[in-house]
């Protein structure tokens, strides 16, 4: 996986590029980011740029045995961690990123890099409620991996996908080899949440934060998604916001009957909050907390998409909204209930909402919080 693979991030691209060449290689860096911003991928595609030894211009050369091997994620000096469990589990039973590898080199090839947590979690057939880790049987593993020589590369390196996936004696363990490198390691960790690892972890790391997409690179996708129409393209990469997964769900129609049911929670939500109906409002948050991980945070996306979108029509602007159908009816009559007074606590709500769902809280008490709270502030305009 070569950097020009990777769509976007040019900048970024050639920033990290240029370090290799300077020889200004950190030997723990911390890639932060959405999935389908790339995170993951731009974190390969480093390992294995700094690991070719025929690189031509700045870039690998995706040839020699180092790129094959990185590509097939099959280089012996170069290992992969991730979050791993299974129902069933033996008290006591050991599991370790290595026993599931051949299943996660296939999701992570078909996703192209862009795999999510959820999509890994299902290939492992977890459920609803069983969630990987990275446990401190695995860092005692990493450990000993790295006790041992290159076989043939200058580096040893250790992608960690989702650390803050790991439990409080693995992330210490982690912790100590940071503290105390090995010459020529490098460690990449590459995480969706950030603020979930220890501080010490953060501070002993470079980071490497993965923006969202850029728009003019989000629109050359979408046209190789399929998508034709110029005004099609811009709603398109508007509604993906930066995120390659949702930009391919959009073009494909897979997000059509999801966006619709998340439309549907929020117009409801939002009528019961305005006429201050509570008791209805627990029963929304029974059927909220009822949805699997991945919906309810699809719902909150699109919940502070919706808002963003009334608030403009609020604020006069209906030319910058996109919105059509029920949802544009719907937020246009919603819209002087969404103001400069309460925008920023919706939000702010929505925002801490995903958080507490992120970090395995009970969805019982959080969309219970939430359907108040929101209640609350919808009231404040009428």
């Amino acid at each position: 996986m070569k950097f020009s693979d990777i769509t976007g991030h040019d900048t970024l691209k050639a920033r990290l590029a240029e370090s290799i060449c300077e020889g200004r290689v950190s030997h723990a860096q911390l890639f932060t980011g959405r999935a389908g911003s790339g995170t993951l991928a731009l974190a390969i595609a480093y390992v294995q740029q700094l690991n070719c030894r025929c690189r031509r211009d700045g870039e690998a050369c995706g040839e020699c045995p180092d790129c094959r091997q990185i590509e097939a994620l099959a280089h012996p000096d170069v290992h992969f961690v991730f979050p791993v469990n299974k129902q069933g589990k033996k008290s006591g039973e050991t599991l370790l990123s290595d026993d599931f590898l051949p299943l996660w080199r296939e999701a992570v090839q078909q996703s192209r890099g862009l795999l999510t947590p959820q999509e890994w979690y299902d290939r492992l057939d977890l459920g609803k409620t069983l969630k990987g880790i990275i446990s401190a049987k695995e860092a005692d593993e990493i450990i000993r991996k790295l006790s041992f020589k290159s076989f043939q590369s200058e580096y040893k390196s250790v992608i960690v996908w989702l650390p803050e996936t790991m439990n409080d004696e693995a992330a210490n363990k982690i912790l100590k080899i940071l503290e105390e490198p090995w010459d020529k390691t490098l460690f990449v960790l590459v995480s969706e949440q950030p603020e979930r690892l220890l501080t010490t972890i953060i501070s002993r790391t470079q980071e490497v934060a993965v923006p969202r997409i850029d728009d003019a690179s989000m629109s050359a996708a979408a046209r190789r998604e399929g998508i034709e129409d110029p005004a099609q393209v811009r709603a398109a990469v508007r509604l993906a916001g930066g995120d390659l997964n949702e930009l391919h769900r959009i073009a494909s129609g897979e997000s059509d009957g999801r966006r619709y049911e998340n439309f549907d929670m929020f117009r409801s939500l939002m009528r019961l909050s305005y006429g201050n109906r509570h008791i209805e409002l627990l029963a929304w948050a029974d059927e909220a907390s009822a949805l699997t991980r991945e919906q309810q945070l699809s719902f909150l996306v699109d919940a502070a998409r919706l808002l963003r979108e009334s608030y403009v029509l609020h604020a006069g602007a209906a030319e910058a909204v996109y919105l059509w159908g029920e949802e544009a009816e719907f937020c246009t009559k919603f819209a002087p209930f969404i103001g400069s007074r309460n925008i920023e606590p919706l939000i702010g709500e929505i925002e801490l909402a995903r958080m507490q769902i992120s970090r395995n809280g009970s969805p019982k008490m959080i969309f219970t919080h939430f359907a108040l709270t929101i209640s609350k502030y919808i009231a404040r305009l009428q």
